[in-house]
């Protein structure tokens, strides 16, 4: 599975089982397909779709909650335990539960973190209640530890709004180096600014970077995630390693 050997990783969308497969060949399986849980209104239909990416992936399918919707985070957590897919997405208050449903290592659980407007600050405060209250801003460090505590293995920094955030990103990558912690960018992630993206973590020496790359890639035509943006990903990944 090169998802765990590379450093760099692709998580993205795709329209069906097809352009999954397509994605996946493309990246050479290095790549997550991500699978929203918001598009499903119960547990039985989504792991009932989901198993068959599963089948088709290898396991490489990425359990969403759908543009962070700390709403979806129990749903993600009882798919998680039901699936043990390679990867879940996680608002922060919820890595620990989660944990605990897969029981399993080998699952990669990530926390989801938001920019404060001052570098070196993360919003860990983004579950269902909490998010609903004054922020509760910590120490990018501080959040680390805390969700390796939890059973977390990479914290997910959304929403980005791609270079916006540059300076906030920055000190993220900076501590991820430090910590020797994965760090999944997302929000904002297009052709004209992933290649910085990729510069400035592979700078501060993040170990694992994966990179969430959404509508940007997409035909709003169709639907589907053109390949043509994924070879171009792939390109730039092989530079960059």
């Amino acid at each position: 599975m090169n998802y765990y050997k590379n450093r760099l990783c692709l998580n993205c969308l795709a329209a069906d089982i097809e352009n999954a497969c397509e994605i996946y060949n493309v990246m050479d399986k290095n790549t997550l397909i991500g699978i929203l849980s918001s598009n499903y209104s119960d547990i039985y239909s989504a792991v009932t779709d989901m198993e068959k990416y599963q089948a088709a992936l290898d396991n490489n399918i990425s359990i969403a909650l759908g543009g962070g919707n700390p709403a979806q985070g129990l749903m993600v957590a009882e798919l998680a335990g039901a699936l043990k897919p390679n990867h879940v997405n996680q608002v922060f208050p919820y890595v620990g539960i989660t944990r605990g449903k897969v029981s399993d290592e080998h699952v990669h659980i990530n926390a989801l973190v938001s920019p404060t407007g001052d570098p070196g600050l993360v919003k860990i405060s983004t579950g269902p209640e909490s998010s609903k209250l004054p922020e509760g801003n910590i120490p990018v460090e501080t959040a680390i530890v805390l969700i390796k505590e939890m059973g977390g293995n990479s914290i997910k920094f959304f929403p980005m709004g791609g270079l916006n955030t540059r300076n906030e990103f920055a000190a993220v990558a900076k501590a991820c180096g430090k910590a020797n912690f994965i760090l999944e960018p997302t929000g904002g992630i297009d052709l004209s600014n992933i290649e910085e993206i990729i510069d400035m973590a592979m700078g501060e020496n993040v170990p694992k970077l994966i990179l969430h790359v959404y509508s940007s890639i997409i035909d709003k035509g169709t639907g589907r995630t053109r390949i043509s943006d994924v070879e171009k990903i792939k390109k730039i990944f092989e530079k960059a390693v």
